[in-house]
Formats: C-alpha cells, structure tokens, sequence
C-alpha cells in the first residue's frame, strides 16, 4: 500500500436535544451533519506528517518514536499522536487537512478529526470499537473525561436522518429528518475549551449523584428529591433532559416540529438553571432566535460554556445565519465518517 493515495472525510455533529446525558447512560437525539474534516494524504513512510490552514501549523510524528502526548504543539498534533498510539499504527502518510467544521463551537471538531485520523490509519475494527477508539485518543490527548455522544453520532450518521443514541446500551434509533425542516446554528462568538471549562465537575456531580439514586437516566423525580443542592439540580436536569429526549423522538417521527421546538426550549432552560453550562450571549441568542418568524426553537448545543446554539426552522426561514452573528451555518443531516475515494 505503499505511496498510494486516499481521502478520508468526517463530519462534525449537531445534538439537537440531549445534553450532557451521555456520561450518565441516557438518552440523546443529534445528527451528524454536511460540515466536517478532511485529510488527502499518501501512504508510505514511519511518519505522520500533515499540514492544514484549519488549524494552523504543521505537525510531524515519527510513528517509531512518538513524543509525550502533553508536550506536542502545535495542539493538535496531540490528536494526531493519541490516535496513532490507540491504532497501534506503524504505516506513515503525508497530505493536507481541510476542515469546513468550525473548532471550538461544539459541534465536535475534535472528534471528527479523530475518527477521520483512524479511518486513514486504516483502522479496522467495527463501527462501535471505531467511536470508542475516538473517545479513548480524546482523553489520551486533552484529558477532557467525555463522553460517547461526539464519536457515535460522527460515526453512525445516515444521510436525511437524527439518531435516538440510548448511552445505558449505545443503541442507536435513525428517525428520518422532515425535508421541508431546517436546523440553523449560530455561534456565540465565545469559542469553548473543554480543557478549560467546569466539564469535568459537572460529570463528577453526576457521578455522586448517581452513588446515592442509582442510574440518573431511570430515577424518578422523588429519588431526585432526596438530594440537595447542586447534586439534585444537575440531576434533576439529567432525569427530566432524557424525558424530552423521548418526547422529540415521538414528535419528529410524527413530524411535529412544534413540539419539538417547545421541547427544545426547556432543555435550553434546564441547561441554563440546573446545569449551569450557559452564558448570557447563549441566553441572548436563543431569545432573539426564538422571536424570529419560522423558528420553531432553539437552545445551546453541546457542553455549554460557549460556543453554538442550534435552532429548528421552517425551510427558509433563516436564509443566511451568517447574518444574524457573522458565523453561522444552516446544515443537514449528513452520513458517517470514511474513505471516500482512494
């Protein structure tokens, strides 16, 4: 296989409701969508090199000799390196990385170029072993502890169509996405670093809680009450998160964006009152987007502390989101990450 070139592409993902329900074995609804990273490359070689205008700089890796993690720059060289040590990989490339997926708006940059980086390392595995790989380099890389959500929404994506991810098992349910729909995301402006956010504390207050009640995807409101202060809000937002996960299942199967959109709006209020991940400026798009003729609801997408709010929408409705922030996309459910020509 020596010399011989390939493409690889993965897309990013949007979660349209279900946040910060992965760690804890619930529910979630997002889709992978037609923005993501690719990597034209040669094979052939020990070493890894790669160059991009997407994230500037250039990274080199001697698979014969990879360097500490912790220490490479530019950063995500680190991706690069932790894939290649969880691919065991001893066959090198060289090529380019392009990415139409914007980093640090949660809408898993990172992740894509994982899973694209495991797909060109030829990792054969099977799909479910293929996102477990991406989340293992994720936490080889940065230490940020995620969760499953990123990697099997990029890796299971079908065309046209959100998935139902159920985390107590990662089953995956494909719910057909209603052509005359459209799902506009806006970015805030503020870009998130999970590195440097409260991400962690809020998975570990989960954690405790789920010590004292069980599994917080199956408690009930009256176990949550036995908890109290922050332990029982993060909870509590946990419990009643999965519940609308259920609900917005029912209404896109029944193509009933109204509900959807309502739906949305109180995972956004559970997310800003009970988990503690929103801003003023996520707040303030989510009022304005919600004001807007055709828009059926919005809320923050991914982890919180920054980054983009998603909305669903009348076809149309929003005909240039880049208007309404300087950066914003109206996107569609996209298939999953692999080769795409060789």
């Amino acid at each position: 296989m020596t010399d011989q070139h390939f493409t690889v592409h993965a897309p990013g993902r949007v979660n349209l409701i279900g946040d910060h329900t992965d760690y804890a074995g619930g529910l979630a609804l997002p889709c992978a969508i037609d923005l993501g990273v690719t990597i034209h490359a040669d094979r052939g070689g020990t070493d890894i090199v790669l160059a991009t205008d997407a994230f500037g700089g250039n990274v080199s890796i001697d698979l014969t000799e990879i360097p500490e993690i912790q220490i490479l720059e530019p950063f995500w060289g680190r991706y690069v390196a932790a894939v290649a040590q969880e691919c065991a990989v001893t066959e090198g490339f060289r090529g380019s990385v392009t990415s139409t997926l914007p980093a640090g708006t949660g809408l898993s940059s990172s992740a894509a170029f994982e899973i694209a980086l495991a797909v060109a390392m030829q990792f054969n595995g099977s799909s479910l072993e293929l996102a477990l790989l991406g989340q293992r380099s994720e936490h080889r890389a940065v230490g940020v502890p995620c969760g499953l959500l990123d990697q099997l929404s990029i890796v299971f994506g079908k065309q046209d169509h959100a998935m139902v991810i159920d985390f107590s098992d990662n089953a995956i349910d494909h719910v057909a996405f209603p052509e005359e729909l459209d799902i506009v995301i806006l970015h805030s402006g503020l870009t998130r670093q999970l590195v440097d956010s409260a991400y962690a504390e809020r998975r570990s207050l989960c954690e405790q809680a789920a010590q004292r009640i069980g599994s917080l995807a199956n408690a009930s409101l009256t176990e949550i009450a036995t908890l109290d202060g922050d332990l029982k809000r993060r909870a509590r937002h946990v419990v009643s998160e999965c519940e609308r996960v259920r609900h917005a299942a029912k209404a896109l199967r029944e193509n009933d964006p109204a509900t959807f959109g309502h739906l949305m709006l109180q995972s956004h209020a559970s997310l800003r009152d009970d988990f503690d991940v929103s801003t003023s400026v996520l707040d303030e798009l989510v009022d304005r987007l919600t004001q807007t003729s055709g828009v059926y609801g919005a809320r923050l997408t991914g982890a919180g502390f920054g980054g983009c709010v998603v909305a669903l929408c009348e076809r149309d409705a929003i005909r240039d989101p880049s208007a309404m922030t300087g950066r914003g996309w109206r996107v569609r459910p996209s298939n999953g990450a692999g080769v795409v020509a060789e």
